[in-house]
Parts: structure tokens; C-alpha cells; sequence
């Protein structure tokens, strides 16, 4: 009988094996080399594996069809491939990684697993090291991604760039460590920053759309994610020793700094350390330098994991530390202080004349734990279960001439589960749970809120629906924040959101995509329960404990194009919000600053992103691209502040060999659609070139990038900058970075 049965079993397999196929073949670098560690994806139903010591792959149990696979190699340019596999037989891929001017980049941001953008039903830029370089002294996350189309930055100075995508800010923006939110208070205010070292990082994605669904219910404008080269739970540890080092110079800023990331795996064991430093001095502009505007950014992390085919496990630690200056905050102080001495009003912030003041910096630390784990194959319905568990403790001081005058402490415990469906027929998705403990206290001259308890707690799902020609994802996602202040009126908020998608493809590399999204945000701690001077805004800031959870009804829609030759996307959208949360001027002043109460209200955001790239000749490309976005308060007819202007950019790139050269001009209109306490900002062009010359080896790659930014030395201002009057952008300046990565 037990003969019988395993004959029986037999039978089935071969019978399995010849009505199913599989897709086999070698990953090798420009030179011709094998590597190892590629991972090697089918985009649709996220099946990966890695290639070998001699570079090859398989992939088993695949139902006969048409198969589009992407070979990915941190460091180098992912490539494509689609094959068709038929039953019972092998079909060879073989993939060549190399620098190329376009990149079909995975992510994993807009849908839990690796997809590619033609695919996703998000609007999505992802920009890895390599894209990053060029920027790769920039001490904040505003400053890293404003090149990228759609992104601007809010700032206050350079230590304080805080990206604001398609006109949305602050609390609707959602900034994501790996998956987990920062800790951070940079959606607070226009002087605190998002602090990111880009050498530490693997790449940063941008989902703009219905992201709200897996993230937070107040990631209506965008989620931003950066990544970590240890962020995914591989099946088996890499064997050996893997990173990369760099460093980079710079005029302009007298900036410098340097960094690694080091990897070793031994059996089913990998352990990790890396950190770096970076500094920047006070920065040049074609009128002057900007006192006060350095930065300093020391930052370290180790971790340890256990790998196995069944499940995974990891722990990681990691400690940022730093300061920077906020150009013209002490002046503004001390004019504030004068004015209550005299009695008197002033209608905007100015610098003092004469008058001595200290200067006004933030020192930050942030100390991070974390746990990651994962199950796989449980069963009939779910192919991995994975748990992250994040504890952050951020604790930064407003520093007023060495003296701490306030002091900010936010600690947050995350707890977010995902179960990743064992595709049913022609169903896939994913459902989870997410919940967080935040405890926010503050003290000093600018504790415009008391201390606050936040309990939020979230369960969503997404689910996908394959017809091959057509897609559609639908996903839900209940959240429930409340906040417990001391000593004011404890509030809680319930709310559903939603969204539709369809993606069509509409010929080889082509797609159509719309979404319709319902999302519903909590008002923000800050929104509710502040009250006092507040600098960093120039407001005097009167929350409003009776606010209701603000209400978007959104739409989305691309069209898109990946070939050889050719590569662009043209997004839409329009955004309607009812309950919109903003700071209404009274049209009185507190302490020198014009009052703000925050009220609701009706208001409209539409817009549109265009970004192309063409092969004028094999070593000749153009690039194009184009944003803008209107917003408006429509029951008030009123324009809301800091939208950023219509902005363009045209650049060429010529290619030899391993050497790349990009010329390019950046354009913005003049920005005369304003708020009541916003002035006019003028247009601008300026001028930048970046070169970069790479060495792609079997197991290392080697990128020397030199940026000119600003070659004109043209004044300019930012009309998104809280101190555009007083401190235009940087001038004429020359970067120089290097990056070896070993793998």
C-alpha cells in the first residue's frame, strides 16, 4: 500500500512538472561577469529568487504564459525581460546589469511586495543611490528629493528641508523608515527637519495617491519611504562580506563627510553595522552668506538576523544625532521680546537691526529599536505573515545661545502585522493590523501644547483581481486615533477609507491607471492644541479642540510608457476635501506675529506631473519634465499658502562607456497666487551639471560623481522657504562625491 501510494505521488509530480514550466538563466554585469545575490522577480505575482556564486537562477511551478521579469542588483540599473514559458519546458533568461540613463526600479512602498511602477496602481518615483549622488551631502530629506518631479521643500534653512508633494504638507505627508514612521516632530513646524544621511540609505520611494490604505489615514498628499539595505527578510543570509563606503566634498557650504554600510552572513546568521558623519558650514548665495545655516548629522546603526527557507528574525538599533542652525530665528526672537517691552505691533518678522541676538539652533537625537519577523508557507490561504515592532525615542532642544529654551520629547511604540494571500485563482492581496503609542510632551518658551498621550489603532486590507488585460485593486482601511491632553478636552476620531483602481494595459509597455480614493485624517496634536507664539510657523498659532476629522475624496489618473527608447508618465489629479483643516488669519497680531485660528473649510487641489525621457541616439538622451498644482480655499475663493510655483526641467544626457554627463536647466513661473500673509515670489532658471563616471565590476562598483549646481550664480528664492525675504537659495557651488559598493 505505502509502495502504491508513493507511486501514486510520483505520478502526480511528473504529471505536475509536464503541465507547468519554469525560467531559468544567468545575471551577469557589463563585463560579462556572473554575480551573485541578484534578485530576480516575476513582477505580477511577486515570485523572486537570488542568483548564485556563478550568477544563475530558477524559477519553478510557473502555469504556462507570458512572464515579465526584472533582475535587481543594488548599485546597478534593474534590468527587464518578458518571456513566454510553456508546459513542460525551461525557457532561458538571461539578464546583463549595467548604468543606464532610464531605470525600471522596484518598490516595494506601494504595495507591500516588488513591483514595478508600469504596474503599481500608485503614482510612484523611486530614486536609489545612484540617482541620489548628486544630492548626496544634503542633510535633509526636503533637500534630497526637490530635483524629483512633483517634490518641492518647506524650509527654514538648510537643516530643516521637509519634502511637500503635489501642494500637500506637514501632517499629509506621511515620512516611513522602512516601512515604520520616523518619530520625528517635522511635520510641526517650518523649523524642524527630516534628518537623512543618502549614503546610509538603499533608495527612497514617493507614492503619491491612495496610500493611505496600508500607511495612515493622513498620507493623502504622499508617502515618502526610505529604505534601508536591510530592509527586506531574504530567504537565505548572503553569504560573506557586502556594503559600500563613501564620501563627498563640497564648495559653497564647505560641506564634507563620509560613511559605510558593512554586511556579513555566515550560515543562517547576518549581522550589520554601519554609520557616518556629515557636516556643513553656514552657505554662500549670490549676496552673501547665510550665517547661522550649518548643519552637523552623526548617525549609527547595527543589527543582527537569523534566516531560514521557513521563517526569519532580526533585531536592529540605531542612534542619529545632530544639530543645525536656524538662520534669522534669533533675530526674530529678540524682535518679538522687543515688542512686548515696547508695547507695540509689527506686521512681519524682520532681522533687528544692530541689535545683538543670539543664534538659534536645534540639537536632535533619536535613539530607534526594532524587531522584524516573518513566517512563510501557513498554509492554504496565506503565503507570509510579518511582524515589525519599532520603538523611537525623539528627544530635540531648541538651543537659544547655548541655552536650551525649549525642549521637545516624542516617544512612539508601532506594532504592524501584514498577512501576504496565497494567490486564489485570480485573486491576491493583503490584510493587516497597525497600531501605535505616542507620548509628546514639550517644555520651555515654545510649549504651545501640553502634554499629550496618542492611541491609534488600524486594520486595512488590499486585494487585487488579474484578468490579464485588465486589472483592478480595491482596499479599506479603518483607523481610530484619539488623544488624551492634560488638563484639555480628550478627542478621539473614527474613520473608513477607501479606494478603486484600474490599470490597462493599452499596448506593449503601455498602461492606463485611474484611482478613487475616500480617505478620512485626524486632526493633528498640533492643530487642536496649540496656543502660543509659534516662530517656526511665524504665527501666533490658536488651536481649535472642537475640529472634525477632515474628509478627501480624490482622483487620480496616468498614462504610461516604459520602452528602450522611450520612457514617460503623465499623472492627473484633483482632490476635493471637505472639513479642510488650515490657519485662518483673525487679522490680529500676539507678540509681533500675525494670529492664525484654525478653522475648517472647503478646499481643492488639482494638478498634473509630466516627466519623459527619449533616445535622440544611443548615447544621446533627452529628458523632460513638468509639474504644477492649483489649491485653493473655494468657499473663501482664496489661494492656501506655500504651493509651489509651475516648475520645468529640460536636460541631456550624453553617454560613453561608463562615464555619464547631464546638463540641465531647471524653471519655475513666478508664484503671484497667494495667501494673505504670503508676498509674491519671482520666476527663475538655473543652470547645473552633473557628471558621474562608474566602474562596474563582477563583485564591485565603483561611482565618481561630480555635481556643478547653480553655474549662473542666479538669486533666487523659494517660495515654499518661511524666510525666502531674508535668506535666498544657495549660489554657484561644485560637489564631489564617491561610492565603492562590494557585494
Amino acid at each position: 500500500m505505502a509502495m502504491l501510494f508513493a507511486l501514486l505521488l510520483a505520478a502526480s509530480a511528473a504529471l505536475s512538472a509536464q503541465s507547468t514550466g519554469a525560467i531559468a538563466g544567468v545575471v551577469s554585469v557589463s563585463s560579462g561577469k556572473p554575480v551573485h545575490y541578484a534578485d530576480v522577480v516575476i513582477v505580477r505575482s511577486g515570485q523572486r529568487t537570488e542568483s548564485d556564486e556563478e550568477g544563475k537562477y530558477r524559477i519553478e511551478g510557473l502555469a504556462p504564459g507570458p512572464y515579465d521579469i526584472v533582475a535587481h542588483l543594488h548599485g546597478l540599473t534593474d534590468s527587464r525581460r518578458r518571456v513566454e514559458v510553456r508546459a513542460g519546458a525551461t525557457v532561458v533568461a538571461n539578464f546583463e546589469l549595467n548604468l543606464s540613463p532610464v531605470r525600471d526600479q522596484l518598490t516595494v512602498t506601494a504595495s507591500g511586495r516588488q513591483v514595478t511602477p508600469i504596474e503599481s496602481f500608485l503614482s510612484i518615483t523611486s530614486a536609489s543611490q545612484l540617482d541620489l549622488a548628486a544630492k548626496a551631502a544634503s542633510s535633509s530629506l526636503g533637500d534630497l528629493l526637490e530635483d524629483q518631479p512633483g517634490l518641492h521643500k518647506r524650509s527654514f534653512g538648510p537643516g530643516t528641508g521637509r519634502p511637500v508633494v503635489r501642494g500637500f504638507d506637514g501632517d499629509r505627508v506621511l515620512v516611513l523608515q522602512d516601512g515604520i514612521r520616523t518619530g520625528t516632530l517635522s511635520s510641526q513646524s517650518g523649523d524642524h527637519g527630516e534628518a537623512v544621511d543618502s549614503t546610509l540609505i538603499e533608495r527612497v520611494e514617493v507614492v503619491r495617491g491612495p496610500a493611505t490604505l496600508l500607511y495612515g489615514s493622513n498620507a493623502i498628499g504622499a508617502v515618502i519611504n526610505t529604505i534601508s539595505p536591510e530592509h527586506e527578510m531574504h530567504s537565505r543570509p548572503r553569504q560573506g562580506l557586502s556594503g559600500n563606503v563613501g564620501g563627498t566634498v563640497g564648495s559653497a557650504n564647505q560641506q564634507g563627510g563620509g560613511s559605510g554600510n558593512f554586511r556579513y552572513g555566515i550560515g543562517g546568521w547576518q549581522i550589520w553595522a554601519g554609520g557616518g558623519s556629515m557636516r556643513t558650514g553656514d552657505y554662500k548665495t549670490p549676496i552673501g552668506t547665510i550665517d547661522n545655516s550649518g548643519t552637523n548629522l552623526k548617525n549609527m546603526r547595527l543589527g543582527v538576523g537569523r534566516y531560514s527557507e521557513k521563517a526569519s528574525f532580526s533585531f536592529g538599533y540605531s542612534v542619529q544625532d545632530g544639530n543645525y542652525g536656524v538662520p534669522f530665528a534669533g533675530e526674530f526672537h529678540h524682535e518679538e521680546e522687543e515688542e512686548k517691552e515696547a508695547g507695540k505691533k509689527a506686521t512681519t518678522p524682520k532681522a533687528a537691526e544692530e541689535e545683538e541676538h543670539s543664534d538659534i539652533s536645534l540639537g536632535f537625537r533619536r535613539h530607534q529599536f526594532r524587531v522584524d519577523t516573518s513566517v512563510r508557507d501557513l498554509g492554504r490561504y496565506f503565503e507570509q505573515f510579518r511582524l515589525k515592532v519599532n520603538y523611537t525615542d525623539w528627544n530635540h532642544e531648541e538651543l537659544e545661545g547655548g541655552e536650551v529654551g525649549t525642549d521637545f520629547f516624542n516617544k512612539q511604540l508601532i506594532v504592524r502585522g501584514d498577512f501576504e494571500q496565497r494567490r486564489w485563482g485570480r485573486w491576491s492581496g493583503t490584510v493587516g493590523f497597525w497600531g501605535m503609542r505616542r507620548d509628546y510632551k514639550v517644555y520651555g518658551e515654545e510649549a504651545l501644547a501640553p502634554p499629550v498621550g496618542q492611541n491609534a489603532l488600524a486594520l486595512f486590507a488590499v486585494e487585487e483581481y488579474d484578468l490579464e488585460r485588465l486589472r483592478f485593486q480595491f482596499g479599506a482601511r479603518f483607523e481610530r486615533n484619539s488623544y488624551d491632553p492634560e488638563g484639555l478636552t480628550s478627542r478621539s476620531f473614527n474613520g473608513l477609507s477607501a479606494s478603486a483602481g484600474i490599470n490597462v494595459p493599452l499596448w506593449a509597455g503601455g498602461a492606463f491607471v485611474t484611482n478613487f480614493t475616500h480617505s478620512l485624517r485626524a486632526p493633528a496634536l498640533e492643530e487642536l492644541y496649540n496656543r502660543g507664539p509659534h516662530i517656526g510657523n511665524f504665527a501666533y498659532e490658536i488651536g481649535n479642540q472642537k475640529l472634525e476629522a477632515e474628509r478627501s475624496n480624490g482622483i487620480d489618473l496616468s498614462l504610461r510608457h516604459q520602452g528602450k527608447r522611450l520612457r514617460g508618465e503623465a499623472n492627473f489629479f484633483h482632490y476635493g476635501l471637505r472639513g479642510f483643516i488650515y490657519g485662518a488669519p483673525t487679522g490680529k497680531e500676539e507678540d509681533g506675529l500675525p494670529e492664525l485660528e484654525y478653522e475648517q473649510g472647503k478646499a481643492r487641489f488639482t494638478g498634473t506631473e509630466l516627466k519623459a525621457s527619449t533616445a535622440l541616439h544611443e548615447k544621446f538622451w533627452l529628458h523632460l519634465g513638468l509639474d504644477a498644482v492649483r489649491a485653493r480655499l473655494t468657499e473663501a475663493n482664496q489661494n492656501l499658502p506655500r504651493i509651489p510655483p509651475v516648475r520645468g526641467r529640460i536636460g541631456v544626457e550624453l553617454l560613453h562607456r561608463g562615464l555619464s554627463v547631464r546638463p540641465e536647466l531647471v524653471m519655475a513661473n513666478q508664484q503671484n497666487r497667494l495667501f494673505p500673509t504670503e508676498t509674491r515670489t519671482a520666476g527663475y532658471v538655473v543652470p547645473g551639471l552633473t557628471a558621474s563616471y562608474s566602474i562596474a565590476r563582477q563583485h564591485v562598483v565603483h561611482v565618481f560623481t561630480c555635481n556643478v549646481f547653480n553655474i549662473g550664480n542666479v538669486l533666487y528664492r523659494n517660495h515654499l522657504s518661511f524666510i525666502k525675504e531674508v535668506a535666498p537659495e544657495m549660489g554657484r557651488g561644485v560637489r564631489f562625491s564617491y561610492n565603492v559598493h562590494f557585494y
